[in-house]
């Protein structure tokens, strides 16, 4: 077979396959540059909703951060009104980026290169020269403000979550989530919440990578030595994963205490990533309080296309995946609290805060096996994976040793891929 080179080759020669027997994805879908752009103007550009931030990032008028859907930078920013606004980071006169802090306050943005100035709604509001100096120059008669404004996105809140859209047609935010992800959503966002702080991290490899890994329960009590070895997550725990109806959404959850420890002994025995010879000099980093009235200790909500809700005993946090090419992906890790907790409860969050981000005792190794997959793959574009595990077919499971929440991000994936640009 010939190496695939563009998006269209991909999908039409996508692999088929008979019930049960497994599901394959091209390499090529992770590597070529005409499948990255295609994602921008299909995926990041077309009929979703992608995640920009927390209201609770942005609470007081004037508040604002920068940040990208994709790999287009955008604004969200607080107007006067108390209304959120969110504009693609790029003036209306010569494409400069008008913001080039990642946070702050301020009462209107301005560009620096010519001083054009915008409102917190991202309307044009003054730039200097327009009618000239003592008779020279200035601006056409015709020149109208209104219509050199930066360019708006539309924008829906659910819970305290923060989605904007290119697409005019898109279905409203509650529905593109769907019940199922509303739920979830629901339960960590019960209560108002406070910010505790961001960590970043640059992975060299293709963002759909980490999308397949955020929807891979039968990864993660054998690559995460941490989690196995303490007992935060094993395949034999009370656990599963749910689909929304367009499996573009995922749950994996799972609850510690439900398996017995001689026999994940057995179960794991050899297994590198289960060590009983390990303790903890600290042990406090796993001591916490029940948040929740349930026994569910890990959730790991992957939202279509570009953000991850997670609960790790008392972390909680988003996680916004930025896209810079096909080989190239910056996670942002956004740690928060409930707005009502206490010292003691701020302490145990910051302190679980150490399981996750780059160097995070659980998450460290996932930048490293997206890596690995992308080092590997990278010569052989009409190559494919395999995934099998639980059945090889899309589906909802009640049990954690299953791919099929990864293929139902493939098949949504494909769907949309296949369509028309927006």
């Amino acid at each position: 077979m010939n190496a695939i080179v563009n998006t269209d080759n991909l999908l039409k020669s996508w692999p088929t396959q008979g019930k049960g027997d497994g599901y394959n994805v091209p390499y090529g879908i992770f590597t070529e540059t005409d499948v990255y752009n295609e994602e921008q103007k299909r995926i990041f550009r077309g009929p979703n909703w992608s995640f920009v931030g927390l209201e609770a990032e942005i609470l007081k008028s004037g508040d604002f951060k920068s940040t990208f859907i994709g790999d287009t930078p955008v604004v969200v920013m607080r107007d006067e009104d108390g209304d959120v606004h969110v504009v693609v980071n790029r003036c209306a006169h010569r494409g400069a980026k008008v913001c080039r802090s990642l946070r702050g306050n301020t009462p209107n943005l301005e560009c620096v290169y010519h001083s054009w100035a915008y409102n917190l709604k991202g309307d044009l509001i003054g730039l200097p020269f327009r009618r000239g100096i003592k008779g020279n120059g200035g601006m056409p008669k015709s020149f109208d403000m209104k219509e050199h404004s930066l360019q708006k996105l539309r924008v829906e809140t659910y819970k305290g979550l923060i989605f904007a859209s290119f697409s005019d047609t898109v279905e409203s935010l509650p529905d593109f989530l769907g019940e199922t992800a509303c739920e979830s959503i629901d339960r960590i966002f019960n209560r108002p919440i406070k910010i505790l702080g961001d960590q970043r991290q640059r992975i060299f490899g293709n963002w759909k990578l980490y999308a397949e890994n955020t929807r891979d329960p039968y990864h993660a009590s054998l690559l995460h030595m941490f989690h196995n070895t303490f007992g935060l997550y094993r395949a034999s725990q009370k656990g599963g994963c749910k689909l929304d109806d367009k499996f573009r959404h995922s749950i994996l959850w799972s609850s510690k205490g439900t398996s017995s420890t001689a026999e994940d002994a057995k179960i794991y025995k050899d297994n590198r990533a289960f060590n009983s010879d390990f303790t903890l000099q600290d042990p406090s980093i796993l001591a916490g309080k029940p948040d929740f009235d349930d026994d569910i200790t890990v959730v790991i909500l992957a939202l279509f296309p570009n953000v991850i809700v997670q609960q790790i005993s008392n972390t909680l946090a988003v996680r916004q995946i930025v896209t810079y090419g096909p080989k190239e992906f910056e996670l942002v890790w956004t740690s928060f609290g409930y707005a009502d907790d206490d010292h003691e409860m701020d302490v145990i969050r910051l302190k679980q805060s150490n399981l996750i981000g780059p160097a995070g005792l659980i998450s460290m190794e996932d930048g490293e096996a997206v890596e690995l997959v992308h080092d590997g793959i990278i010569r052989d574009q009409d190559q494919f994976s395999y995934m099998g595990m639980g059945g090889g077919e899309p589906g909802s499971s009640d049990h954690l040793v299953t791919e099929s929440s990864i293929i139902g991000f493939w098949e949504y994936y494909r769907d949309i891929m296949g369509q028309q640009p927006a």
